[in-house]
């Protein structure tokens, strides 16, 4: 089979698409052949037109015989040929449209969401990573499948060595923030004003913000700081999240994508309303305290295992209707 995608890491920034490379690795770890189109190039307008002709290209091998697209315009290059099924994962906006830093949706991103959402009734199979994705198609082919945890590289590791390993104060009391906060959809200036007014009462708190670590360095800050920092406008269903549930690193949150399903439940993880005050009061409660959380006990069922076991399902069901499709047709011809 074939996965196209464009995103993927690259040496610049090893955080881009981990969560599409790690999937990769778990399927072939369950057994199956795959081989990658990965779009890429100096002009991203030009990657797919160039991808639709590399696609071609590559389903002149007869032993490709599905397409599994990442993001919806990834599905559209895929779609243009219809020898072989394709599966479409959609991972946020381009399905429910792109928040600006007004937290309002952008016309453009509307139109763009339209069709990703018009593009679900022309594939095989589409998944999603909540329900509210969910909820934006009108057919029975829609699986909601969240993307999986990597366990062995997020796990707790003892808090002054992850620190002494990075070059952090062992005395400090970290925030994280692992989002890029040039990205309007992650709200960093809420993050940054809860951290300034803790800091107003305690110098030792401080904030850290990354978002090109590859997984292993990620981890590691994940154990070394205090607690995360997410106050995103809008998610399908974010990894950091369940990446710093897997490290038992307590969180404060939106109410946004799956994240009041996944940490909910979890002894030490908040969400809340998007407020100054209410994100401080509860960053303020697990620096007090300074536990860790039960997270990793409520992510366990996203194991890569796990999750390529449902997504090897989709495929399986991909191929099962197109065949019966086939066969219906033959059986009118006849």
């Amino acid at each position: 089979m074939l996965i196209a995608t464009a995103l993927w890491p690259t040496a610049e920034n090893p955080a881009f698409g981990s969560f599409v490379h790690s999937q990769v690795l778990s399927l072939r770890r369950a057994g199956l052949e795959i081989e990658m189109l990965v779009l890429s190039g100096r002009y991203r307008k030009l990657i797919y037109p160039k991808g639709v002709l590399e696609l071609r290209r590559r389903l002149a091998d007869p032993s490709i015989g599905l397409v599994h697209a990442h993001y919806g315009y990834v599905g559209m290059v895929a779609r243009t040929q219809v020898k072989v099924p394709v599966v479409v994962t959609y991972h946020g906006d381009d399905v429910l449209g792109t928040i600006n830093a007004r937290g309002e949706r952008t016309g453009f991103s509307r139109a763009v969401a339209a069709a990703g959402r018009a593009l679900g009734q022309f594939v095989d199979a589409v998944i999603v990573q909540s329900k509210q994705m969910a909820d934006r198609f009108q057919r029975s082919n829609v699986y909601i499948i969240p993307h999986e945890v990597d366990l062995e590289v997020f796990h707790p590791e003892e808090r002054n060595r992850a620190r002494a390993i990075l070059g952090l104060d062992p005395q400090k009391k970290y925030l994280l923030f692992a989002s890029n906060p040039n990205i309007a959809v992650k709200r960093f200036p809420l993050a940054q004003a809860a951290a300034d007014q803790l800091r107003n009462e305690d110098s030792s708190v401080e904030m850290v913000v990354i978002h090109k670590e590859p997984q292993p360095r990620l981890a590691l800050y994940m154990s070394a700081c205090d607690a995360m920092v997410f106050p995103s406008y809008q998610e399908g269903s974010p990894n950091i999240v369940k990446q710093a549930m897997a490290c038992g690193l307590p969180i404060v949150a939106t109410d946004v994508g799956d994240v009041r399903e996944i940490i909910g439940r979890t002894n030490g993880c908040f969400v809340c309303n998007p407020r100054v005050d209410e994100f401080a009061n509860r960053l303020r409660q697990i620096l007090d305290l300074q536990q860790r959380t039960d997270g990793r006990d409520h992510v366990r069922h996203l194991d890569g295992p796990s999750v390529a076991g449902q997504v090897i399902h989709v495929y399986e069901e991909a191929l099962r209707r197109r065949t019966l499709a086939w066969s219906t047709v033959k059986r009118k011809v006849v």
